[in-house]
């Protein structure tokens, strides 16, 4: 294949991974359906007799990867319904030092878990044309759809996510400043402090997969939460062995990256009104923290 091939590729392949990790939640799927899309593309640009001959190289690889996505999401519907726990996606880690690379309102894990409730068309059409503003008419292309049922899907989907993207935004040092607030509070036992920085309706979601230990039900309101930590003996067990935490930015919420004894473990805090926690999401499930520093 030649250079400029390849460089055709490359200056897309940002815009295809995310993409594909929106479709899928998933850090690793996205980063393997954007390398099967480069095996498409070189098939599709070799020498061989009857080659394609791409002439829009950008729609040409956001057409294959949306339908490697589709394929995937369809494919993977039975191990998600049979999945144990509650499922997130896979964290998105950027440092709060840094500007962010990615919108928040198109990562995060409300919004994320909201996509999860649309079938696979359905998401990858609310995803290019809302959020990749690709027309409709290129969509219906895309997804070898009319506009109609475009239109159609679009709408159904919007229904869906409407309310799920943040309402609430916070700089860099309140951010920094809440994640180490709830983990000093949570290391010291202080359930009182705790509990002042939890909304009064604020839900934890923990991941476990099945494969560590993880609440396997969604906690409602600050005194689930507040008892589940209390059974946890946070304190004398909990971060016992944790041997580094660093603060992060976590699918474009304030958060935490803990490397312990097992392995790390991620939390996200989705800010609320009032400089409270509205949502906590916490990452257990070793599958999806591979590319998680340990």
């Amino acid at each position: 294949m030649d250079a400029a091939l390849t460089d055709a590729f490359e200056a897309q392949r940002p815009r295809l991974q995310r993409l594909a990790y929106r479709m899928l939640g998933s850090v690793a799927e996205g980063q393997d359906v954007v390398q099967d899309a480069w095996l498409r593309w070189t098939r599709a640009n070799s020498n061989l007799e009857g080659r394609e001959g791409v002439t829009d190289p950008a729609a040409w690889l956001v057409r294959a990867t949306t339908r490697l996505c589709i394929d995937r999401l369809r494919a993977a519907k039975v191990e998600r319904a049979a999945y144990r726990g509650p499922w997130l996606p896979e964290p998105l880690i950027e440092p709060l030092t840094e500007d962010p690379v990615e919108r928040a309102e198109d990562v995060s894990v409300a919004f994320l878990l909201a996509l999860e409730r649309l079938s696979p068309l359905e998401r990858a059409v609310f995803l290019l044309h809302d959020v990749f503003e690709a027309d409709y008419a290129e969509v219906a292309r895309t997804l070898e759809r009319s506009e109609l049922a475009v239109r159609q899907l679009a709408s159904r989907a919007r229904e869906h996510v409407r309310d799920a993207r943040p309402r609430f935004t916070v700089s860099q040092e309140e951010a920094g400043r809440l994640a180490t607030a709830f983990m000093t509070a949570a290391a010291t036992g202080d359930m009182a402090g705790l509990a002042a920085l939890l909304a009064e309706d604020a839900i934890l979601v923990s991941d476990g997969g099945g494969k560590r230990k993880a609440a396997l039900r969604v906690m409602v309101g600050r005194a689930d939460i507040i008892r589940l930590f209390e059974g946890l003996a946070w304190r004398g067990g909990g971060p016992g062995n944790i041997t580094d935490i660093r603060t992060a930015r976590i699918n474009g919420y304030p958060g935490l990256v803990l490397s312990l004894g097992d392995g790390p473990e991620t939390i996200a805090f989705q800010p609320g009104e009032d400089g409270q926690i509205a949502a906590i999401y916490m990452v257990r499930n070793p599958e999806k923290l591979g590319h998680v520093a340990g």
